[in-house]
């Protein structure tokens, strides 16, 4: 980062994805708490001419609040490599490689990380899984925030292809339950595991980002031999793909047979009112301007 007595700071949000909204709230929070800490700050909606609008603004240094696609991909991280501003959070490797769920679980399970099983997939009018009966999950590949998350159970109809775009290439998985658990990682280290409550039976987009969606947790009354490994395998997950900055890894836990799943790693955590990443700071003593600050401190290119 520039050693400027006060760095110009262009916090990126919004975009053009599904997780739009959450990104203009993380973004605000961002740049409140980076404004509270002295920076010149300057929000950046990130439309077609944002290289056009990153150029003409010249920062020192961009906090990268997107979510979803474009922005947490790899894409904006290359496009800020090529004009050499340095930003927060992963690299273009990391970025993709963790939004990928089948490269990702690959890699996982590589390092002997249990994930829920993937499962043959068959796409005409309907999409369903091939030769499986049990319930399952259909899921957009390279989303997050469960967007486009359909569960099937026992008895349900399979859902219908047109219910995504064309373009959206799909997964299939076995339908897991258990108790949700998240563990954030900042620097290599996990920070502690929340255990997250919701109403109904899955942790959907509502119940992620509406205040009262869901029920935290903090931290996760759950027998230690669980904790430590969901830490363990948090920062195995944020090592082996080479994150930088802050990441949260999602678990879940069947307790009936005692068996941790890892679902993915999240390498542009929400910094929302109702984010997991920011409340787990707090319990470890870091406050949410320290939480950002740190992040602008550490923010690079790719080498």
């Amino acid at each position: 980062m520039s050693s400027r007595t006060n760095p110009k700071v262009v916090v990126l949000m919004g975009g053009p994805s599904f997780e739009r909204e959450v990104s203009l709230s993380s973004g605000r929070e961002c740049a409140a708490a980076l404004r509270d800490e002295g920076f010149e700050v300057v929000e950046l909606d990130a439309g077609a001419d944002v290289a056009q609008r990153l150029g003409d603004l010249a920062p020192d240094v961009v906090f990268n609040a997107l979510h979803g696609q474009i922005g947490e991909d790899g894409s904006v991280q290359g496009l800020l490599n090529i004009l050499n501003i340095p930003y927060t959070h992963s690299g273009v490797l990391a970025s993709a490689t963790a939004m990928d769920k089948i490269s990702s679980r690959l890699i996982f399970s590589s390092v002997g990380i249990t994930v829920p099983p993937l499962l043959a997939l068959q796409e005409d009018t309907y999409v369903q899984p091939a030769d499986y009966t049990g319930d399952y999950v259909i899921k957009p590949r390279n989303d997050g925030s469960s967007v486009g998350v359909v569960i099937v159970k026992d008895g349900m109809p399979a859902p219908q292809r047109s219910q995504w775009t064309a373009n959206t290439q799909l997964i299939a998985e076995e339908y897991i339950t258990g108790r949700e658990l998240t563990v954030s990682v900042l620097d290599g280290r996990a920070l502690c595991v929340t255990e997250i409550h919701v109403p109904g039976q899955f942790y959907d987009f509502d119940a992620k980002y509406k205040v009262g969606g869901s029920q935290h947790t903090v931290p996760a009354d759950v027998p230690e031999e669980v904790t430590e490994l969901s830490c363990g395998w948090a920062e195995r997950a944020f090592t082996i793909l080479g994150c930088r900055g802050v990441a949260r890894a999602d678990f879940i836990w069947d307790e009936d047979e005692d068996q941790l799943y890892m679902l993915e790693i999240n390498t542009q955590p929400g910094m929302t009112a109702t984010s997991l990443t920011p409340e787990q700071a707090a319990f470890c003593g870091i406050s949410g301007e320290e939480l950002v600050n740190h992040l602008l401190e550490i923010a690079q290119c790719d080498e």
